[in-house]
């Protein structure tokens, strides 16, 4: 298999889908490796060391029978690929109309991270990056926070005889629990909101009793919103949209300068407010809240996220590049779960669901 290694296009995307190792491995494996020319100088990684590890620096690596990314493809990248090409990368294509017509119209044979998930439920390709979006999210709320920067001019830990900052976090699973940490970890008063009382059960006990945790309800949520000066969405629905949770009105009702981040913002947003915004231009103010809708937001620490979703994809892109996409989703259940397109047909369920299109399950095509 020749695999391909682009250079990100995305706004600020610094990072790289693979770190030259994992290009070793894959030489190891028997495949070619192209990586384009400076596609890991974001994330310090040198053309020379690519080299070292066996791949070939190209300045075009379309060509490749595989072709491994970080971020979606962007309309500007539509043209490079050809009819048949296989892709590995995240897609969260639910949230993406046009990204979807386009695999469907190449007959891209499209697995994607995020939806790739064990029997047991877990995530593993997508894990790493919500890691990272958690924590980077309380510091871009603290950051933002600062009369500077647009925001109410509030620190987020307070000082003794001073109020800390309210943090609300909507949804208890690894991006909110992340958020929760760094946030009880500046002192901030912290509450968590999500539907599963088991995952409450949980986060008592991790936090020792340090969150506020809230069985949601509209006129709960909403009060809690009023009184935050951060509000972060952490909402995980794999695959599909993110429900909208927070209203128009709910955001109108907390106090000027305050801030609303939402990480699920890939999926579409959790806030009726949300857009989506980019590291060169981060923020908007809609009904004075400043608003921070980043849809990449761990690419502002390019290296550490490489390496954290680079040591996760590995596995699965080696099974991959021996099989093929389709040979892969056959071998493997949990890759299968992440099939997106094949051949020109939809097997996913939540983006057929989102579009409003027609679908084939997995099992149907691959018999």
């Amino acid at each position: 298999m020749r695999v391909g290694i682009p250079t990100e296009i995305k706004d600020n995307e610094q990072r790289v889908s693979l770190q030259p190792d994992g290009a070793a491995e894959l030489v190891h494996h028997g495949h070619e490796v192209l990586v384009q020319r400076g596609a890991g100088t974001g994330s310090r990684f040198a053309d020379e060391e690519y080299e070292a590890a066996g791949a070939r620096v190209v300045d075009d690596v379309f060509d490749a029978d595989l072709v491994v990314k970080v971020k979606e493809p962007v309309p500007e990248e539509y043209h490079r690929f050809r009819p048949g090409q296989q892709l590995f990368t995240y897609l969260h294509a639910a949230a993406d109309r046009s990204l979807t017509d386009f695999l469907l119209e190449r007959r891209i044979d499209s697995i994607a991270y995020e939806t790739v998930q064990t029997a047991d439920g877990r995530l593993p390709l997508l894990t790493p990056m919500s890691e990272v979006a958690g924590r980077m999210a309380v510091q871009a709320a603290a950051h933002h926070l600062e009369s500077p920067a647009g925001g109410a001019g509030v620190l987020l830990g307070g000082v003794p005889g001073t109020p800390a900052a309210k943090v609300t976090i909507i949804g208890g699973g690894v991006s909110g629990t992340e958020a929760a940490k760094i946030a009880v970890g500046m002192r901030a008063i912290v509450r968590v909101f999500d539907t599963n009382p088991s995952r409450l059960a949980y986060l008592s006990d991790v936090f020792d009793g340090r969150l506020d945790l809230v069985q949601p309800n509209r006129a709960r949520l909403a009060a809690y919103v009023a009184d935050s000066d951060v509000l972060i969405g952490a909402v995980l629905v794999p695959g599909t949209r993110a429900p909208k949770l927070v209203s128009r009105q709910m955001i109108a009702s907390m106090r000027p300068g305050s801030v609303a981040v939402d990480i699920a913002i890939d999926q579409g947003g959790c806030f009726e407010t949300s857009r989506a915004t980019t590291h060169s231009e981060p923020t908007y103010v809609e009904e004075g809240v400043v608003h921070y809708c980043v849809a990449n937001i761990p690419g502002a620490v390019a290296r550490t996220s490489t390496l954290a979703l680079t040591s996760a994809t590995l596995p699965y892109l080696v099974t991959v590049a021996d099989h093929g996409v389709r040979g892969a989703a056959a071998a493997s259940p949990v890759l299968a779960r992440g099939l997106t397109s094949l051949d020109g047909v939809l097997t996913s369920e939540p983006v057929a669901a989102a579009h409003d299109l027609p679908w084939t399950p997995v099992a149907d095509l691959l018999g």
